[in-house]
């Protein structure tokens, strides 16, 4: 069944090459963390779409998706608040950026505001 799903092929032309093989791309195509001082995270305030309430954003992480739910259980855990891990971007509920932004600093982050 595997081998007969069109949506992979879809805009594929047909070919008459009985040999012909359809490459698919790697889905689970992760990127290879950075390390922490190649990484140019920015921190910032936002309250759209959020019912009035604040959030601390953290976006700019290139790396795996396990490495960012590490790092911000950490900054959740420093804080002491919730939040969560989701679009590759940390949100920590309620107004933390200067906390933020001093954790990762520590931690060899290259980290700035932004916005917010």
């Amino acid at each position: 069944m595997a081998d007969n799903d069109w949506k992979k092929r879809l805009n594929v032309v047909y070919s008459t090459n009985p040999d012909f093989n359809y490459d698919t791309p790697d889905e689970n195509n992760e990127t290879e963390t950075l390390l922490p001082q190649q990484q140019n995270l920015r921190v910032s305030l936002d309250k759209k779409q959020r019912g009035g309430k604040q959030v601390t954003l953290v976006t700019g992480f290139i790396g795996k998706e396990d490495d960012l739910k590490k790092l911000g259980k950490m900054l959740k855990a420093k804080c002491g608040v919730g939040g969560t891990i989701k679009d590759n971007e940390i949100v920590i509920q309620g107004d933390f950026r200067d906390k933020v932004l001093d954790l990762l600093v520590k931690d060899g982050y290259k980290a700035k505001k932004s916005g917010g």
